[in-house]
């Protein structure tokens, strides 16, 4: 295929350039899943319904990205990867516009629903687009900018939509996504290469149907655990039903002839680890902007205001590991830092369980700064490693298979923490303990658990594994030897 050989000379793109378009629309599809939380209230004025009501304006977005994002490499291959990323940017772009006019709940919802159709085609597409033209020496470093938009928006997506509530109008949430998205449509058409496959494979609509329905009712199981009035025998049921369609899909995945989702990169060890282990870790370590503001205002007493100070310390570590990550990873290698770094995640959860409205502020500052710095490392290592040892010939389909994974991994982390909550919640009950933040106390203990469970695909790993990627070659030789 086209799309699998190095771009021709006058097709290669300027990489920064493309490499921070793509971050860009990636942070914008990110915040967008985040940012009205903080402006449900105002929101529910404006159309007169509850803000509980608007959890599903929440919940339509992340679910249709969990529903389309499975097609995003067969629309890559099938008309051009450029004409996809930039059809996407509109869409996205023009419902961001229909988000901000809206006037009633039910076309709030239809609105948004378009929108996650056009932000599926943007996450899988733009990294499809970076991976197919960055070198492999300088992947680790592509690789940690393009994870840095997942971990820093959920961190300021509240604070961001509750300045705006405030200070300005809840539409403007959507209205500035509209200069951002001209400005990036603008930029994808001058340095996006067209990249697409020289045979089409027909559509797999029951691998669509499989896959697509499954995501769907785990997410919506996901989000039944996470609603003010929980009903555990609806959410378990759309779990339990979501779970059985994953199999199935997965039992017809591996013998289709062409089929949506192509599941040969499971054979490859260090894909495979940073799909499973890797999934369980960024939902565990993912939880922790959702739990920590829950904590500080509910828990503690704490203001908004307060509360999302601190909790910008999280952010501060994110960017400053960014550019030390691939200097640790080329000097430690993907498994040490895999295994060490998730034993400080794993031990940083575990002593957010120990924090207390009288624990000094710069404590918790430096506390929360250094959370950062090990949660973005995690993040970048296990995201980096799964394309470690994929072939230049399996990047479409193995991106398309980690992106949909990543989508879910994502959807847990929030529901992860909520379960975990409601379960401090009955421990506290039941040992009769009467402190406010109990509850979140134990969430994360159960997390750190969760987290400590994760680094099992990490330690199984072989020693060396993605050296030659990592630019330490003259160790893995030498061991060898």
């Amino acid at each position: 295929m086209k799309a699998d050989h190095p771009p021709r000379a006058a097709e290669t793109p300027n990489m920064r350039i493309l490499m921070l378009l793509v971050a860009g629309v990636l942070f914008m599809e990110f915040l967008d899943g985040t940012v009205i939380t903080t402006a449900l209230p105002a929101m529910a004025r404006s159309f007169a319904v509850s803000a509980i009501d608007l959890n599903a304006g929440i919940s339509a977005y992340l679910f249709a990205l969990g529903v389309f994002i499975p097609i995003s490499s067969w629309a890559a291959d099938r008309y051009g990867a450029r004409r996809i990323f930039a059809s996407a940017i509109i869409i996205f772009t023009v419902a961001s516009l229909f988000c901000g006019l809206a006037n009633g709940l039910v076309t709030f919802i239809a609105v948004r629903v378009i929108q996650g159709f056009g932000g599926a085609m943007m996450v899988p597409v733009g990294r499809l687009i970076v991976l197919r033209h960055t070198p492999k020496d300088r992947l680790i470093s592509t690789i940690a900018t393009l994870v840095w938009p997942a971990l820093v928006a959920p961190v300021l997506g509240p604070m961001i939509g509750g300045l705006i509530a405030t200070y300005a109008s809840w539409r403007w949430i959507f209205y500035l996504n509209i200069p951002l998205g001209l400005f990036a449509l603008a930029t994808a058409i001058a340095t996006v290469p067209d990249m697409r496959a020289e045979t089409s494979r027909p559509f797999d609509w029951r691998g669509f149907f499989l896959s697509s329905s499954g995501i769907l009712m785990l997410l919506y199981g996901a989000e039944l655990f996470t609603g003010a009035n929980i009903n555990i025998t609806r959410a378990t049921l759309a779990i339990m039903g979501g779970a059985l369609l994953l199999v199935a899909a997965f039992s017809y995945l591996k013998r289709a002839a062409a089929p949506m989702l192509d599941l040969h990169a499971f054979g490859i060890p260090t894909f495979a680890a940073a799909l499973r282990g890797g999934s369980l870790a960024r939902a565990a370590i993912g939880s922790a902007p959702f739990l920590l503001p829950l904590m500080f205002q509910l828990g503690f007493g704490f203001d908004a205001v307060r509360s999302g100070f601190l909790v910008t310390a999280v952010f501060v570590g994110n960017l400053v590991m960014k550019s030390m990550t691939s200097p640790i990873l080329r000097r430690f290698g993907f498994r040490h830092v895999l295994v060490w770094n998730g034993v400080f995640s794993v031990l940083w959860l575990f002593a957010c369980a120990f924090l207390s409205p009288d624990t000094p502020q710069i404590a918790v500052l430096l506390f929360l700064f250094v959370g950062g710095l090990t949660r973005s490392l995690q993040f970048t290592t296990i995201n980096t490693v799964a394309f470690a040892d994929v072939p230049q010939q399996q990047i479409g389909p193995a991106n398309a298979l980690f992106s949909t994974i990543f989508q879910l991994s994502l959807g847990a982390g929030v529901a992860f923490g909520a379960i975990a909550i409601r379960l401090g919640s009955f421990v506290a009950r039941t040992i009769g303990a009467h402190s406010h933040a109990v509850e979140y106390h134990i969430a994360f203990a159960l997390v750190s658990l969760a987290a400590l469970i994760s680094l099992v695909d990490a330690i199984q790993l072989e020693r060396g594994s993605g050296d030659e990627f990592a630019g330490r070659e003259s160790k893995a030789i030498s061991r060898q030897q």
